[in-house]
């Protein structure tokens, strides 16, 4: 018998909690952060994240409370609000001014303007430009000389226009394409946690475009919203909330509200309105399968269950549909790096 109880009881904001992200991802940021601080203080910010040094690997995972953490921490004590990521540090209460700035803005079009305006007075290494067209707005990330992409700050600041215009309508925006302009990288399929949308590499420019009709007018935010905000960043903006992004993730919602045993290709297509052969395309076009978002989504409720949870590893096992605990310490090792009994000792949150 598995756990249909507990993946039925995962809503949209619910299942955002058990997203994670391959350490791959963070790579360039921690590579950012290192020469902000002492070694033992850099030790001291991961360790307090509830990240480890010694699981830096790339099959590692790492889930949004981590970032979190790692994210309100560094902030504040390196006083660099982006953490090095860009070349001249953003001082403490950058985003505040932002979020005051972009509020006053009567449309979501305006709202980019004046995110786009404030970066362009900030960054030396690179300059926003916002293009409208008849069918689109697009908001592109121009370099002032010849740059490497950090990867991780490109996203991040991609991530935050989308998140800052979201939040003013007080609903996830459609997004048409992103794009990044660096090679894609092998950690590509976790964009798709991130973006509502189509992700490109190797691009001209990083960008993000919205179909202009989707840019509406926007709602008054008290300044109550604004330190709520505030307070919870990255969280309200960093991780994607919407089920529709990328057929991958409707998959992966449909997968976590039925059983392991019912989960079938066949199933999913018919709940998405479309011919499995019709689905199978369509993920290929995301660059995965339905046996891998299945296998995904098992991993991260495992390391969920790992990390928040009392159940025992044999428990978690068999409520994830493995046919015994040693079939499930081998998948566990394969997906992280370790067995669960390590990562449950190493990562358990505090509390």
């Amino acid at each position: 018998m598995l756990a249909h109880d507990m993946k039925a009881s995962l809503n949209t904001s619910e299942h955002a909690q058990y997203a994670t992200v391959s350490r791959a991802f963070i790579a360039d940021w921690l590579t950012a952060l290192r020469p902000m601080c002492s070694a033992s203080h850099f030790r001291s910010l991961l360790e307090r994240s509830n990240l480890h040094l010694d699981q830096d690997r790339a099959q590692g995972r790492v889930t949004l409370d981590q970032i979190v953490s790692l994210y309100q921490l560094a902030a504040v004590e390196t006083g660099d609000e982006m953490m090095g990521l860009w070349s001249r540090p953003i001082k403490p209460r950058a985003l505040q001014h932002l979020l005051t700035t972009v509020r006053e803005a009567s449309s979501l079009h305006g709202a980019l303007y004046r995110f786009s305006t404030f970066w362009n007075m900030l960054l030396d290494d690179y300059q926003f430009e916002l293009v409208a067209t008849d069918n689109a707005v697009q908001l592109i990330l121009h370099p002032t000389g010849r740059r490497t992409p950090q990867r991780f700050g490109h996203m991040l600041i991609l991530k935050l226009a989308h998140g800052l215009i979201s939040w003013l309508v007080q609903y996830e925006v459609p997004v048409k394409a992103v794009a990044f302009a660096f090679d894609q990288p092998e950690f590509s399929h976790d964009y798709a946690v991130i973006f509502p949308a189509p992700v490109t590499f190797a691009r001209a420019a990083t960008s993000i475009a919205f179909e202009r009709d989707a840019l509406g007018p926007v709602h008054a935010r008290s300044t109550e919203d604004l330190h709520s905000f505030l307070q919870n960043a990255p969280r309200d903006w960093i991780f994607t909330r919407s089920s529709e992004h990328t057929q991958s993730l409707r998959v992966r919602r449909y997968l976590s509200t039925c059983r392991w045993e019912e989960a079938t290709l066949q199933d999913a297509a018919r709940a998405m309105n479309m011919t499995p052969r019709t689905l199978i395309r369509r993920l290929e076009t995301d660059g995965t399968s339905f046996q891998s978002i299945k296998d995904a989504l098992r991993r991260d409720l495992a390391i969920g269950s790992l990390q928040n949870g009392q159940r025992s590893i044999e428990a978690i096992a068999l409520d994830l549909g493995f046919s015994s605990a040693a079939s499930f310490h081998k998948a566990f090792r394969r997906w992280t790096g370790n067995p669960p009994s390590l990562y449950r000792r190493q990562h358990r949150a505090d509390g």
